[in-house]
């Protein structure tokens, strides 16, 4: 053989043997927990998504506030990434109005009052590079101390409402919301306002009489359209229901009794139980 063909040999064997053992000491990586596991936290508030990615720490019988945590700071509020936010819609955070996208979330903690940042850099590793200039919003919120203790710290959306919910900090013992404002309203009377014709079907009808009882406008609009949908062929108990809570929105407690006698018969023959104590209910109530 070649001494030529001998070194092939060698270094393709030596190639070989190399990617073997990497494999092998890949395969034997340690898996270790995070100190600061990873969360994603998705809510909706009427129609627009809020999603919220941070790391969670935990206290692990460490004084936080003031002291892990200096008052008076800037916080990445989290840990290892700045704390991302997204907005699928505009909104107002504590009045002030803020664009739909990502933003990354900064606190200044204070021991009665925290300082809230959201800042137009998403994507960002702490408060290292963070840049004032690029704030998209600054409010101050107030602190709150709690009668039990968060050990891992707990960022979320809290108060859900068609129309606000709140954007809660928790961790110790302290507790910070910030009110979030979204415009559902508008965007619901305008799909109403639409998807309402003479083609319109029973499912359009029902839920634009539950929209309108839900809000307290125009009973009787309400009534007409829930009338229809039973019309169209969507008679069932919770329909019915509907259109008795709506009688007795009206103050025609004699009419909302006999149809809530009538959901109460219906929901009795699928054995559902919840309509009919949420029909006795009503039928209680206007006698």
């Amino acid at each position: 053989m070649s001494i030529a063909k001998k070194f092939n040999n060698i270094l393709t064997f030596s190639i070989l043997l190399s990617f073997i053992l990497s494999v092998s000491l890949s395969a034997q990586q340690i898996r270790m927990p995070a100190p600061s596991p990873l969360s994603e936290v998705k809510e909706t508030i009427g129609l627009t998504d809020v999603t919220i990615v941070y790391s969670r720490p935990s206290v692990k019988e460490r004084v936080i506030f003031g002291d892990l945590v200096p008052y008076g700071k800037l916080w990445r509020t989290g840990a290892n990434m700045a704390t991302k936010i997204t907005f699928s819609e505009d909104v107002k955070i504590e009045g002030k109005e803020l664009d739909a996208g990502s933003y990354s979330i900064f606190t200044i903690p204070g021991e009665s009052e925290w300082t809230l940042i959201l800042n137009t850099v998403a994507d960002q590793p702490g408060a290292a590079q963070y840049d004032e200039s690029k704030d998209a919003l600054r409010v101050t919120v107030k602190s709150d101390k709690m009668p039990i203790s968060v050990e891992t710290l707990m960022i979320g959306i809290n108060s859900i409402r068609n129309d606000h919910a709140y954007l809660m900090v928790a961790w110790e013992n302290t507790i910070v919301s910030a009110k979030i404002e979204v415009n559902t309203d508008e965007a619901v009377m305008a799909s109403i306002k639409s998807a309402m014709d003479p083609s319109s079907d029973a499912g359009k009808y029902w839920a634009a009489a539950n929209y309108y009882y839900e809000t307290d406008r125009e009973m009787g609009k309400a009534l007409e359209w829930i009338n229809k949908s039973i019309e169209l062929g969507n008679n069932r108990f919770w329909v019915v229901h509907m259109k008795a809570k709506i009688q007795h929105k009206m103050g025609n407690c004699s009419a909302a009794v006999a149809t809530a006698e009538e959901s109460k018969k219906m929901a009795q023959e699928a054995n559902n139980d919840d309509y009919v104590a949420l029909n006795d209910k009503l039928i209680a109530s206007c006698k």
